[in-house]
């Protein structure tokens, strides 16, 4: 009997020297396992740059994003510039410049057919759509900017056209000039107005005008994305396509949207006031590619689901859930009054870190929301049946088991959030540390003045 009670006095005395020890030693466990848990964040940023290039591969096989551009008519204007030769006498000579004139009106219609391509386990997304362009040129200023009309070279007029992917055209297009028909051609002279530019070359000698319509019909292919340019006085864009989640993007949101199951529809309609390009201008080579970026907008077609973005937002959560989940086994050991060896925390630890390169690799085969569904399931029945060989014990290991599921059911939820994301996580850790806080104060006060002196 007295052997029995010096074993006992000697156990309660290693309660009373490793509690603190314990809670050390968890803390120290914690950060250690930011390590592997930096690692996954590595590995998960690895498949998303993965991903991105097999978009890129796609898009660069199929087409592009697409921006349309123009048209802009441009016009060769002669001009005399003053110069001293070595004498210092004055002469003129002769320069090529060019008018450049903007669409009085400008109307777009286009309905875009997105489809998913896949390559292996990664996705993109590419269209097929027409569009339908019309409307009319501005007259031509002379007034303000002190243009001669006798100075201006009709008979090599050009209307030009930008489009950011050539590959994407699927038919030779023709554009409807003044009710005559011209066939459009690469332009390869020193226009540089767009990235891409298409041209015609309308003999305009005989009108000596440029208030004039015109329009023209575009088959085009793309992927991800499909943008226009701001670029008439009035400038009317409607968009139609069968994809539920399009994001609407540039600085101008659409003046009316419908987003249903089926598809949407979107309608812009701007005035020249929010563009940033006169209806009118005299330069020698003006490029538009690089400048007025705030003037193009459009429609981006975004995938479903991005198993590697939400795969990432689960991870950032890892020390948190490792850590509440040490807590909680802590806990669990002290109303049990059964050691729990340092190295089991170790193999909980590393358990919890696993599941989410189970969640990475399930997610890029069946989505993501099963994935967290199968790794949750998995990780948590595994540490539930370790506890409960551990403690001898199936109770401790089902409190344990149904704590991570609450952990892991409460940072899906918040994944799924977005506005109230912060909120809703703020409140819930709250509880969770008033719920500890409170296990906490009835644990230590259950145990003997002995037990709980450190």
């Amino acid at each position: 009997m007295e052997n029995q009670n010096t074993q006992i006095k000697e156990s309660k005395n290693w309660f009373n020297n490793s509690v603190l020890t314990k809670l050390c030693l968890i803390v120290v466990l914690t950060l250690l396992l930011l390590i592997p848990s930096t690692w996954i964040q590595d590995l998960i940023r690895e498949r998303q740059n993965r991903q991105d290039e097999v978009i890129k591969e796609i898009s660069d096989k199929w087409a592009g994003s697409q921006l349309l551009e123009g048209p802009v008519m441009v016009l060769p204007y002669k001009t005399f510039a003053s110069q001293k030769d070595s004498v210092g006498k004055n002469s003129f000579k002769e320069m090529i410049t060019n008018i450049y004139i903007l669409p009085e009106t400008l109307n777009i219609i286009t309905k875009a057919k997105p489809e998913i391509l896949h390559r292996g386990i990664f996705d993109a997304v590419v269209y097929n759509t027409i569009i339908r362009v019309n409307g009319k040129f501005s007259n031509l200023e002379l007034i303000k900017s002190g243009i001669n009309p006798n100075m201006i070279i009709w008979d090599k007029a050009k209307i030009a056209i930008g489009l950011s992917d050539l590959k994407g055209l699927k038919n030779n297009p023709v554009i409807k000039f003044d009710g005559n028909i011209f066939n459009v051609e690469p332009d390869f002279t020193s226009l540089k107005l767009f990235t891409n530019t298409l041209i015609i070359l309308p003999d305009l000698s005989a009108k000596n005008q440029t208030a004039l319509n015109f329009s023209f019909d575009l088959d085009v292919r793309g992927s991800s994305e499909l943008n226009f340019r701001h670029i008439g006085k009035t400038t009317t864009v409607q968009i139609n396509g069968n994809w539920d989640n399009p994001s609407f993007t540039g600085r101008y949101l659409p003046e009316t949207r419908n987003v249903t199951a089926e598809g949407f529809t979107a309608t812009w309609k701007m005035p020249y006031f929010s563009r940033a390009l006169p209806q009118q201008w005299v330069g020698e080579n003006l490029s538009l590619s690089n400048k007025n970026s705030e003037s193009i907008f459009g429609v981006k077609f975004i995938l479903p689901v991005d198993q590697y973005q939400k795969t990432m937002r689960s991870a950032k959560y890892a020390l948190l859930i490792i850590l509440l989940s040490f807590i909680a086994l802590f806990f669990t050991e002290l109303v049990n009054k059964r050691k729990i060896h340092f190295l089991q925390y170790v193999l909980i630890g590393a358990a919890m870190t696993i599941y989410y390169t189970l969640l990475l690799s399930f997610s890029e085969q069946i989505g993501f929301n099963f994935a967290y569904l199968i790794a949750s399931v998995a990780t948590v029945t595994l540490i539930g049946y370790f506890i409960a060989s551990l403690l001898k014990s199936k109770k401790p290991a089902v409190i344990f088991g149904s704590i991570l599921s609450v952990f892991y059911s409460f940072i899906f939820v918040i994944i799924q959030l977005q506005d109230l994301a912060l909120l809703f996580g703020s409140v819930g850790l709250f509880i969770i540390i008033a719920v500890m806080m409170y296990l906490s104060s009835n644990i230590f006060s259950s145990l003997t003045p002995k037990e709980t002196e450190l």
